[in-house]
């Protein structure tokens, strides 16, 4: 299962092996300054926008890697069923969204949030 973390001033999703085979890259890492917003998704099938441009979906079991639409390009490591942890990022930046099925999605999201509120305050060191 993937895991989204927060790691010096960068948000942080390393994928387990198998993902990354799948997706062909280990982690996908994003500046904290590029955190517009972070929360929880009840519904894993809700953070999927567009068609997937590179990497798997099974109907039903997981989808994993890029997905292109109109505002951009999302990076998604979702497993069904369960809560998705879903990052938000400033438009113009190389991926809009970063969604991610994760062992406890409510505490990834609590420290994104924790972590890019200090480095917009320019306090995170």
């Amino acid at each position: 299962m993937a895991r989204l973390l927060v790691h010096n001033k960068d948000v942080v999703v390393r994928l387990s092996w198998r993902e990354a085979l799948v997706a062909r890259r280990k982690e996908v890492r994003v500046p904290l300054a590029d955190v517009q917003g972070a929360r929880v998704e009840a519904d894993w099938w809700r953070t999927l926008r567009g068609t997937t441009a590179r990497g798997r979906w099974r109907p039903g079991r997981f989808c994993l890697g890029t997905w292109r639409h109109a505002g951009g390009v999302d990076f998604v490591a979702v497993r069904t069923p369960g809560p998705v942890a879903v990052v938000d990022l400033l438009p113009g930046r190389r991926f809009a969204r970063l969604s991610v099925s994760t062992a406890d999605p409510e505490g990834a999201v609590q420290a994104v949030r924790l972590a890019a509120q200090w480095a917009s305050t320019g306090r995170a060191s």
